[in-house]
């Protein structure tokens, strides 16, 4: 059965699911004959993607939010007005994702996130059914807890946006910390975190260094400011700033790294605890190590990801790198003894998800052929 990938290729989550999903359905006969990037003008294709991901891979111009002068957090208007200055450019690379698939002969079509997927699919009508992946997606479902501080105005632009990246889509995965029972009106359905294999082979220990990733540079600053009041607490940082060196050395306690994916895990599994910016991919990783989580939201997806993962055990949530607060918690912190086992259903889960639509969406054109007969 042919596949194709559509990924968003902002941030590290949906970069590394794709991933693990290519391995995950080779093993089982899948042919994932291309893998299609929605890229930015300010970032660019890590190295460990495009050095496990096995398919070709494509690049388009999809739209991106910019960031504030501080490289904290999201600038909306500006990101909106910048992107409907773009319009004709993501347009176009409408008409190249329907060309992809047309030329593809996909039997079905997975996509991280990727928003333009959503609109070539109501624009367009692809025939291969639509299978959009992602923890955003489980915000939407109705038995989905956010937390009462949420804004409003923010969540309801995030769910459109949720909305729009799967408009014809046959099935919403939802990633999640825990399993939920179906929300079928919506076609949500609730799935473990899609982790990479290579987490399974991890050696877990504990150092005495805190791990951290933060997908905008601008945190450095209270990283640095932090590691300044306590110089005696080693740090280790990744972020994404590739003007930088691999690896910049501020002293002998704090280092921040270019991302590089085997690297970043195994730093993770030798910490005594992680801080991020909240994106679900590590989270996941962290919960499965069972490393204690400083949690710093920077925009409100990740404040929505925040939530449920200190609901289910996973750590701490502050508006700033208050690494301080971590070492407190890590003191007391007691592990999520169900998740692992939930992360290891997974594979059989997304399958069993997957294999159950293509007869259904056949059985649907079958019919409507008898009808128009």
């Amino acid at each position: 059965m042919k596949v194709l990938f559509i990924v968003q290729g902002e941030g590290r989550g949906h970069l590394t699911q794709a991933i693990a999903m290519e391995r995950l359905l080779t093993r089982h006969g899948y042919h994932v004959t291309e893998v299609l990037v929605g890229k930015s003008l300010s970032k660019r294709l890590p190295g460990f993607f495009t050095r496990n991901i096995q398919a070709p891979i494509k690049q388009f111009s999809s739209p991106n939010f910019l960031p504030t002068r501080s490289n904290k957090r999201a600038n909306i208007p500006y990101s909106l007005l910048y992107n409907l200055l773009k319009l004709p450019e993501y347009a176009e690379s409408m008409r190249f994702i329907r060309q992809r698939i047309k030329e593809s002969q996909a039997d079905i079509v997975i996509n991280f996130y990727e928003l333009l997927t959503g609109l070539t699919y109501f624009f367009f009508r692809p025939a291969a059914p639509l299978v959009c992946i992602g923890h955003q997606y489980l915000f939407l479902h109705n038995d989905f807890q956010l937390p009462a501080s949420i804004n409003k105005g923010e969540l309801f632009l995030l769910n459109l946006f949720s909305r729009m990246t799967s408009l014809g889509a046959s099935k919403r995965l939802a990633l999640s910390f825990r399993s939920m029972n179906p929300d079928k009106k919506q076609k949500i359905f609730a799935v473990p975190p899609l982790l990479r294999q290579d987490i399974f082979y991890q050696e877990v220990s504990q150092h005495n260094y805190i791990h951290g990733y933060m997908v905008n540079s601008g945190f450095a600053e209270n990283v640095y400011e932090w590691h300044q009041k306590c110089p005696d607490v080693p740090l280790r940082f990744f972020w994404d700033r590739w003007e930088e060196e691999p690896v910049k050395r501020i002293d002998d306690t704090l280092s921040f790294y270019q991302l590089d994916d085997m690297l970043f895990l195994r730093q993770m599994a030798g910490c005594k605890a992680y801080a991020s910016t909240a994106g679900f991919e590590s989270i996941c990783e962290a919960m499965y190590f069972r490393k204690p989580i400083l949690m710093v939201p920077a925009h409100i997806e990740q404040e929505c990801n925040a939530y449920d993962a200190m609901q289910n055990g996973a750590g701490i949530v502050d508006e700033n790198f208050n690494l301080e607060r971590l070492l407190d918690f890590a003191k007391t912190y007691q592990p999520n003894a169900k998740f692992a086992y939930w992360v290891q259903s997974a594979e059989s889960i997304i399958l069993n998800e997957l294999e159950s639509l293509v007869p259904t969406h056949f059985e649907e054109q079958m019919y409507m052929v008898e009808e128009f007969i």
